[in-house]
């Protein structure tokens, strides 16, 4: 028998080895989780028999990797019994080097000599002519998480298409960068535009695969159409993820969207684009710089540092806008210098992107009204999805009183919503 001392000693070091085990096996197990994150396209061996005997066509850019780095063309060309007849790309075409807004033409991908199809050109969705090889559609892109941003877009036009010539579609989901936070106004039906069709939020916290069953689930298609539609689920990923926690590799979803952290801001500083303020093309690091000759860099920094906004600081800074091949062809302010901010994400987890992006722009309307123009396209209500918030900022009204105009249409969304989320 061991003496009292030993015993105690034992017992004691058994109770910290629980203890601890329990304060760090939670995070341990999730670390690990998230390390392994598989895409669908990372599990299409799983689900071979979608593809067997068939003839695709792709919907893909230069995100269309998998966890080795492989691109799903090579993939699916390397598979037994399959052909792949076509492909189709998005704004900024398959390989992802065109500008912004820049239209896109049809072609042949130099790699593999397949014919390519601009869904950003003479049209945006397949016409049936584009189809006619096609047994089964595949869309695997990587989105960024923004209403506004056009890949989702693509994808809905896709679905339609699908639907209309009874072709099935498959999507290969990828996690959504920025996590499943939901932000901003729903788009209103008179602001619809191919930076938002249907009536999403800004910031919509889905994956392509849940908003592909939310756009067939509600029948947003139109027509009656339903699209016959299977989605190829993550593993390994929940909603409270951003994608630098997934072990995955980012790969820039287009020529401005390089990393995460401009990622996070994206919801809210891209309505400086609706403005006659730089935000940051032609920079190294656009959205996250922001400016006009006309700014004082400091004043406005200090201005906005009195807000308080939670998850980000804002530093002066000075910048001259010039044209970057395949990222910015003439720049607003081009071989100008302007004077604004850097901003800087400090807690991203804390970040309400979308009223930073609306604080952003009213400090810089209130500070500068002289020179401070809402572009005359209304362009900044598409953005938007209504023009509410540009006439609550002419208004004068405060933040809290243009945030409470979208608060019973966000709460409805996220009802509808939650019939689609394939994560927990």
């Amino acid at each position: 028998m061991r003496p009292p001392i030993i015993r105690k000693i034992l017992i004691g070091a058994l109770l910290f080895r629980l203890f601890f085990v329990s304060l760090f096996l939670p995070a341990v197990t999730a670390f690990v989780s998230a390390a392994s994150t598989l895409t669908g396209l990372d599990r299409i061996d799983e689900f071979s028999h979608l593809f067997a005997g068939k003839r695709l066509a792709l919907v893909v850019n230069q995100t269309s990797l998998n966890r080795s780095g492989e691109h799903i063309t090579d993939i699916f060309l390397k598979m037994p019994d399959v052909a792949v007849t076509a492909l189709f790309g998005p704004e900024h075409g398959v390989r992802g080097r065109a500008a912004a807004g820049v239209r896109v033409g049809d072609d042949v991908d130099a790699a593999t000599k397949i014919p390519v199809y601009s869904l950003y050109g003479r049209s945006k969705k397949p016409t049936p002519d584009m189809l006619k090889n096609v047994d089964l559609l595949v869309f695997d892109m990587q989105d960024i998480g923004a209403r506004f941003y056009t890949f989702i877009w693509t994808m809905f036009t896709v679905m339609q298409s699908a639907a209309e010539n009874g072709i099935p579609i498959v999507v290969l989901d990828r996690p959504n960068p920025i996590g499943g936070r939901v932000e901003g106004p729903v788009l209103e039906p008179q602001f619809a535009s191919f930076i938002g069709l249907q009536p999403i939020p800004v910031r919509h916290g889905m994956t392509v695969g849940e908003l592909a069953r939310l756009f067939n689930g509600e029948g947003w298609l139109g027509d009656g159409l339903v699209a016959d539609l299977t989605v190829v689920p993550l593993r390994n990923w929940h909603h409270e993820l951003w994608y630098d926690e997934t072990g995955l590799t980012f790969t820039p979803t287009s020529p401005n969207m390089p990393d995460i952290e401009t990622a996070a801001v994206y919801p809210g500083l891209c309505l400086l684009e609706g403005t006659n303020v730089s935000e940051g093309r032609g920079t190294d690091a656009p959205f996250l710089t922001f400016g006009a000759p006309w700014i004082d860099g400091e004043v406005l920094c200090n201005e906005l540092a009195s807000r308080n906004l939670s998850g980000v600081v804002f530093e002066p800074i000075s910048f001259t806008p010039r044209t970057i091949s395949g990222k910015a062809v003439h720049p607003k302010y081009e071989n100008r210098r302007c004077s604004g901010a850097r901003i800087k994400v400090a807690r991203r987890d804390s970040l309400n992107a979308f009223v930073a992006g609306v604080i952003v722009v009213k400090t810089i309307h209130d500070l500068y009204p002289g020179q401070f123009a809402f572009r005359k396209d209304g362009f900044f209500d598409l953005l938007c999805g209504t023009d509410a918030v540009r006439l609550g900022i002419k208004a004068g009204a405060s933040v809290r009183e243009m945030k409470a105009h979208w608060a019973h249409q966000l709460a409805n969304f996220k009802k509808i919503r939650k019939k689609y989320l394939l994560y927990h």
